[in-house]
This record gives C-alpha cells, structure tokens and sequence, in this order.
C-alpha cells in the first residue's frame, strides 16, 4: 500500500506534468533538428562531397533475389549513411542542450551573485530580555 501511496504523490505533485511537458517538448525540439539536418545542412554538405545524399550510401551485404518478377528475399544492406545523418542530428541536439544547460547555470550564478545579502538578525526577544533583566539587576 505504501508503493501505490508513494506513486500517487509522486504523479500528482507536478513531476510527472513536468516530466511529460519535457518529453512534448523534447520530440518537438526533435523534429526541429531533424528537419535541419536533413534539409538544411545535408544537402550542402552532399554537394561539397559530389551531390551524393547521406540517406542513399548503403552497403549491400546480399542482392535481392527476384523470381518471375517478385521479389523472394529483399536485399540485405547497412544504411551507415543513414545513421551519419543520425550521429550528426545527434551532435547538434547535444550541443544545443549543452548551450541551454551552460546558459541556465551562468545565469542562475548572476542571479545568486546580485541577490542581496540577508540583513543581519538582531538580538533575540529572549536575548532583549535576558539584558534587561540584569541591567535591572545591577541597579
């Protein structure tokens, strides 16, 4: 009982909600980079390296085999290109998390380093009391 307890204070406290926003916003960022990589910054770098696409190196391990015009078993190959445009994906949401992350703790340092000092506590009510009382003894 105490597990189910524990579980339905954990998802109703908010981290579950935070949690969730962060995976939405985390595929959508996603998405983003995806987009960038795949047609904005393949394409050029296909063309310095000959016009070829990332997506379409491929190296063929077994050809299909074709009978009667169907195809029986289809070609076996590894899309390492693919996984470049992948890796470079990768690298980019990588850096971009680094930049966010670099840019939330300088700034939480500024934040710490302008927040006034506290004031300094005064003396106590028991403090004050205590004073008076043995001024009034001396008298």
């Amino acid at each position: 009982m105490g597990m189910l307890k524990e579980f339905r204070e954990f998802a109703f406290k908010g981290n579950m909600i935070d949690m969730a926003v962060g995976i939405i916003i985390g595929a959508a960022f996603g998405g983003l980079v995806k987009s960038l990589v795949d047609k904005v910054l393949m394409p050029p770098l296909g063309l310095l390296i000959g016009g070829l696409d990332f997506t379409e190196f491929k190296l063929r391990l077994r050809d299909a085999v074709i009978e009667n015009g169907d195809v029986v078993k289809p070609a076996v190959e590894l899309g390492y290109g693919e996984f470049i445009s992948v890796f470079i994906n990768f690298l980019i949401v990588a850096f971009a998390v680094f930049l966010l992350v670099k840019g939330i703790n300088t700034a939480r340092k500024r934040f710490e380093a302008e927040a006034p000092a506290p004031a300094p506590a005064g003396p106590t009510q028991e403090q004050l009391l205590a004073e008076i009382r043995d001024l009034l003894k001396i008298r």
